[in-house]
């Protein structure tokens, strides 16, 4: 996972899809969902800190 599209299909891979219009929002709700998912075990380790390292990124670029 390199981008921010792989961690939006992550996601829809397990039905959730964000999209407000505002990216910055997107990032910090997809943040929440990634947590939750790795805290209920869906993801392992290494994804769950690819997956928060390139939603900080986005958060700090907006």
């Amino acid at each position: 996972m390199k981008t921010y599209y792989d961690v939006q299909q992550l996601l829809k891979k397990y039905g959730t899809f964000i999209y407000t219009k505002n990216r910055h929002v997107d990032a910090l709700m997809m943040e929440e969902e990634i947590r939750e998912m790795y805290e209920l075990g869906m993801l392992d380790k290494q994804l769950f800190q690819e997956a928060i390292l390139i939603l900080k990124k986005e958060q700090r670029e907006k």
